[in-house]
């Protein structure tokens, strides 16, 4: 759990492989017969303008000499056309490759987003969110330029290249190897930074992480922070996560820029060298001045596509430095998952056992040791002890939120390991301490467990939690817009709504995990009439620490060090004077007291 800090650098030391960029690839596969015809388009289009400064060596050997105006003219509408047909076809490829490459990362952020919703609760347990949430925005959002741009261009660029030194060769092969020495200068450098650059990008990854999460962290917590008057505090640990995020930046920059100086400064080299060979051999060896006039254009042209590699090369190593991060999200294996086996789950009487589960978080920390109980479908379970005994995991444990290291889990003899996650959940209505509103009416956080409900079976749910009378009061009442988390909303509010959330998925098996922990007295009495009705007929278990609430509950059981120390109704367990009758008392003096 060491990781779940924001300024704790996540751990992601692999060798640089060329298999994640692949694996990019195989999301452009349905656009296969787009992005084919885009280049051979830009091919096409290359020759084209290549033929530019050919066309320039004619007008001024043969053209100009002679005084054949009509010769100019006609090439000069050549020239032309190919300048009208190389802006057409650049227009083209904009729009076709900015639509792939956005429908590639539309894909990639829909495989993250279906992935996370299936990673167990202790991926989430083990991360900052904001952590999580730089992957499915900023670092998808960073391969834009090279889906869009880099792909098409890589292919036009090696392709220029080959074709512009084939032009050089069949006008002079001396001038052309001139050309070509600065070459291998070029891939040496290349190769030195390589490792460098990789590694200075995936450190600004990880600190682009820290930040986020940081941010993210602060956000969540600006109530407490207003209220300890810790903007000061945090404005430091913003800062100095900032400009650790600045002072990565500027190294990965710096490393990047090593390579377009290079290949500006070879060059200018390799220019003035073809000047000077090509004035020495001027009238001799088939040198012309429209041969050295080409050259020279051939050259700047051959440089440019160089350079485009260059900055083609900087965009993969960084590039493979975020798909590291994305793939090592979708590749998280999904503890609590299907197995190849599982089936769907008929529906669900309600009969809960438990035979000699074993669980724990950590390797070395039991939560639960040998527990066993059964439930008879229809019971009404009530969960009691100290905190952090394991009665929250007892429920969680029938949802399937963890797999168990030992023992099983059966509802209505099957094992809930045999059946799909979906088809279990759907037949059980959960209502958590921590409550959850999501942005929308009133009316969509109710139907929020069941879309298919109308608006009068959400009302009716309302009603019998008790929440109707402070719906109706709010200006739009049902329809009316709360924010995430439900800020316009008292906490008790916001469990009442949850609770007719978990009630209108008429679930058979109901789970009430501290469900009314922050509703008043008043209300509570109130809610009891419903809730008695309402957990008539269904499996129901609840977690409470104001033991008065589950007075009326079938079985009580008392968990305490992993194990269920005893079970019983209220009567019997009071009668007995063990553990629950000395909770109950203790508890019972303490109201007297207040």
């Amino acid at each position: 759990m060491a990781r779940n800090k924001f300024d704790i650098d996540e751990e992601l030391d692999t060798k640089f492989d060329f298999k994640q960029l692949q694996r990019m690839l195989g999301y452009l596969k349905p656009f296969k017969g787009k992005v084919i015809a885009t280049v051979l388009l830009m091919l096409t289009a290359s020759v084209m303008a290549l033929l530019g400064p050919y066309l320039v060596k004619i007008a001024i050997d043969s053209k100009i000499p002679a005084k054949d105006y009509s010769g100019l003219i006609l090439l000069s509408i050549i020239y032309l056309a190919t300048l009208i047909f190389n802006t057409i076809c650049m227009k083209y490829r904009i729009r076709t490759m900015t639509f792939i490459g956005q429908c590639v990362l539309h894909d990639i952020r829909k495989d993250l987003f279906v992935h996370l919703q299936k990673l167990p609760f202790t991926y989430y347990d083990s991360r900052p969110h904001g952590k999580i949430l730089v992957r499915v925005v900023n670092y998808v959002n960073s391969l834009s330029d090279l889906l869009s741009n880099g792909i098409i261009n890589l292919i036009t660029d090696m392709f220029t290249l080959v074709a512009i030194v084939c032009f050089m060769l069949y006008l002079n092969v001396h001038l052309a190897l001139i050309c070509l020495a600065g070459m291998p200068i070029l891939i040496a450098v290349t190769m030195l930074v390589k490792n460098a650059q990789r590694k200075a990008w995936q450190k600004l990854s990880r600190k682009q992480a820290n930040m986020n999460a940081y941010i993210h962290e602060s956000i969540c917590g600006i109530k407490v922070t207003q209220s300890f008057a810790r903007e000061n505090e945090n404005m430091d640990i913003f800062l100095k996560q900032s400009n650790e995020y600045r002072k990565s930046w500027m190294a990965a920059v710096k490393v990047q820029f090593l390579m377009w100086p290079m290949i500006d400064i070879i060059s200018v080299v390799t220019v003035t060298a073809v000047f000077i060979a090509g004035v020495h051999w001027l009238g001799t060896g088939g040198v012309t001045v429209g041969i050295i006039i080409a050259f020279i254009s051939y050259i700047w042209r051959f440089w440019e596509p160089v350079s485009n590699l260059g900055n083609f090369y900087n965009a993969i190593i960084n590039a493979v430095a975020y798909l590291e991060r994305i793939f090592e999200t979708i590749d998280e294996r999904a503890i609590v998952d299907n197995l190849p086996d599982a089936v769907e789950m008929p529906s669900i009487a309600g009969a809960v056992e438990f035979k000699n589960v074993v669980f724990s978080y950590e390797q070395d920390e039991i939560i639960l040791n040998n527990v066993s109980f059964s439930v008879k479908p229809g019971e009404t379970i009530a969960l009691v002890g100290p905190t952090g005994a394991g009665k929250s995991t007892v429920v969680n444990l029938v949802s399937r939120f963890y797999d168990i290291v030992s023992g099983s889990v059966i509802i209505d003899g099957r094992d809930v390991r045999s059946v799909t996650l979906e088809s279990l959940r759907k037949q059980m209505g959960i209502m958590l301490q921590d409550t959850f509103i999501f942005s929308g009416t009133i009316m969509d956080n109710i139907k929020y467990s069941r879309l298919d409900a109308t608006d009068e079976e959400a009302i009716e749910a309302a009603k019998a939690v008790r929440a109707h009378e402070f719906v109706s009061a709010m200006p739009d009442g049902y329809n009316t817009e709360v924010n995430e988390r439900g800020a316009r909303l008292s906490v008790g509010q916001r469990q009442l709504i949850s609770f007719a959330r978990a009630l209108l998925a008429d679930p058979r098996i109901l789970v009430l995990d501290e469900a009314t922990s922050s509703i008043d007295t008043k209300t509570e009495m109130a809610l009891q009439e419903g809730l008695q009705r309402l957990l008539k007929g269904r499996t129901s278990f609840i977690i409470a620490h104001r033991l008065s609430t589950i007075k009326n509950a079938d079985r009580i059981m008392y968990i305490e060090g992993g194990n269920i120390v005893e079970q019983g109704s209220h009567d019997e367990l009071m009668d007995g004077k063990g553990a629950y009758w000395r909770l109950y008392t203790a508890q019972y003096r303490l109201l007297e007291v207040v």
